[in-house]
């Protein structure tokens, strides 16, 4: 190779780098940005207090503490139950894991149902504040943050995202 060809080998491999070296790279977690902001956090303090949620967080615990009672009951009479009722117990056990099932589904298909909520409510100021985020910043490169192995925390800007919705949504 040409020492000319060479010479400019080396000037294109430093001006790629100052051109990276100028670029400004952040990182986002645009969900968990939108789940802390205080408008989601009243969202979902509504529902954990609404009337349903609470019926069926009640009907929960309440399995939960029949099934340990019906478990002590049973290690308490292990050495003289029959078979017969011993096949009762794990009847009612199974009923009861049953019904607890059943009930976190329902509880699980709440929470779901408000996350999307908060989501599709906003998601639209999540967007607008993010583009302000990246002019006033000047950044080059915005990332999203489970797709980043590692980054110093000046580089996330989760939190001024957050600060950013809350002033929005007041």
């Amino acid at each position: 190779m040409s020492s000319v060809k060479r010479l400019l080998v080396v000037l294109a491999c430093v001006l790629s780098l100052n051109a990276v070296a100028e670029d400004k790279i952040a990182v986002i977690d645009v969900a968990r940005a939108i789940f802390s902001t205080d408008i989601a956090k009243q969202r979902q303090d509504e529902m954990q207090s609404g009337i349903e949620f609470s019926s069926l967080q009640a009907k929960y615990d309440n399995i939960g503490a029949d099934m340990k009672a019906l478990q002590k009951e049973v290690e308490g009479k292990a050495m003289t139950l029959s078979q017969e009722q011993a096949g009762d117990y794990k009847k009612k056990m199974e009923y009861l894991r049953a019904d607890m099932e059943l009930v976190s589904r329902k509880l699980q298909a709440e929470v779901k149902e408000l996350q999307n909520k908060i989501m599709q409510e906003l998601q639209p100021k999540a967007l607008e504040a993010i583009k302000e985020l990246v002019e006033e910043g000047k950044i080059t490169l915005l990332l999203q943050r489970e797709a980043v192995i590692s980054a110093t925390p000046d580089k996330d800007l989760t939190g001024k995202l957050v600060d950013r919705m809350n002033k929005k949504t007041r």
